[in-house]
């Protein structure tokens, strides 16, 4: 009996450890951030998301080599804010909001305080879908469940022959 004891407690430990590492890896403590999939900053995209500057654009104004952003409102090139700022310096004085990072790919919106899911929004997949293609010579990847979603919606929408 005393065994039995022993043994649930040990499982329950284990099973509080796995609740630890779940909470570390997708809690709120792991960094992880959930990028939007809706900004109501859209509008003021620019037109022409297909003809962008190269990945390797350096920043307008100090011409400094990484780090850099697109503004997605005018297609100026400009270093993060880790830098010196100029893209946040932008947004400020322009309140041009969305820019897309050179370095990861990832599309920021000032105005929102967050990221937005460049794959989701369709509003910028243009430029997402370029800036992939000119920095790694490839087509980007679909996400698998977006990609089965897409096919669901495909099969649901085809009209059946009865």
């Amino acid at each position: 009996m005393a065994d039995q004891a022993g043994s649930s407690s040990s499982h329950l430990e284990i099973h509080l450890e796995q609740e630890d590492d779940f909470d570390l890896i997708y809690g709120a403590d792991s960094g992880w951030v959930e990028a939007r999939t809706h900004c109501d900053h859209l509008a003021s995209l620019s037109s022409d998301l297909a003809h962008i500057p190269t990945p390797n654009s350096s920043c307008n104004r100090c011409q400094h080599p990484s780090e850099n952003w697109l503004c997605l409102c005018c297609k100026d090139v400009l270093c993060s804010r880790f830098v010196n700022k100029h893209m946040l310096e932008h947004y400020k004085q322009t309140t041009h909001s969305i820019a897309l990072s050179y370095s990861d790919l990832s599309v920021w919106c000032f105005a929102c305080d967050s990221y937005l899911d460049a794959q989701v929004i369709q509003q910028l997949r243009p430029a997402h879908e370029t800036a992939y293609i000119l920095k790694f010579g490839e087509a980007p990847p679909f996400r698998t469940s977006e990609s089965s979603q897409m096919e669901d919606k495909d099969v649901k929408d085809t009209p059946t022959g009865s």
